[in-house]
């Protein structure tokens, strides 16, 4: 994909300010992985400097990182009681179902445990992640073991799929995710059934998750030309 302009990443900063506002006292937030994401833990930081008390809860270490250099309080998610909202970003966003596609930062497991783990999960966006289809213009990430990654690979391409093991420039070397496990980036197209596809990839020996996902997202807030928009599931 080609770099974001200015516009894009000022649309990503306004949804992202819009999500970090509504965020209340004493409440325990997942902090997603991406670049919007960092947008929305900046402006969570700059909250918790004006007095807000919240814990975050990461989803990878880069978004762990981050949040400590700006002062978030955080802890693991097996410590966490409760989540009360986790706010992430997304590659693509289904208009008609607000269902997701995720996983290009790297961090796809640990966004789906926290995410199926929050009472809320609010997806921020600017407009150009909208799709009729998932898979429309993004391969779906699926994260597998390394040992005999190629079996899964194989049942992937079965199912329809165009594998590409994601590598990390400029020696080539597989990118490693958080968890020690490689990702086979699968374009299938324009998916006309995400559910039945997310399932199906969840019954192959050696995957471990994938970056579809269903029924998760209670909110997403769009961020366009001509503001801050909010769209629910109903």
């Amino acid at each position: 994909m080609p770099p974001e302009g200015d516009e894009q990443t000022r649309r990503k900063r306004a949804a992202a300010e819009r999500a970090a506002s509504a965020v209340q006292d004493g409440a325990v937030v997942g902090l997603g992985t991406g670049s919007t994401a960092e947008c929305v833990i900046q402006a969570l930081a700059e909250r918790v400097k004006e007095g807000l008390r919240i814990v975050g809860v990461p989803t990878s270490l880069r978004s762990e990182r981050l949040a400590r250099s700006l002062g978030i309080p955080l802890i693991d998610l097996q410590d966490a009681t409760r989540i009360d909202v986790t706010i992430d970003g997304a590659d693509e966003v289904a208009v008609g179902t607000l269902d997701v596609l995720k996983g290009h930062g790297g961090a796809l497991l640990r966004e789906k445990l926290v995410a199926v783990a929050s009472e809320r999960e609010v997806i921020v966006v600017d407009d150009t992640k909208l799709v009729e289809r998932l898979g429309s213009r993004f391969a779906v990430p699926v994260e597998v073991v390394p040992f005999g990654w190629r079996v899964p690979a194989q049942a992937l391409e079965a199912l329809g799929g165009r594998v590409a093991l994601r590598s990390v420039p400029p020696e080539g070397e597989p990118f490693v995710t958080d968890n020690g496990n490689y990702i086979l980036d699968v374009d299938f197209g324009p998916i006309a059934n995400p559910a039945a596809l997310a399932n199906e990839i969840k019954t192959i020996t050696g995957v471990i998750e994938h970056g579809l996902f269903i029924g998760i997202a209670h909110e997403v807030i769009v961020a366009g030309a001509q503001g801050v928009e909010v769209l629910t599931r109903g």
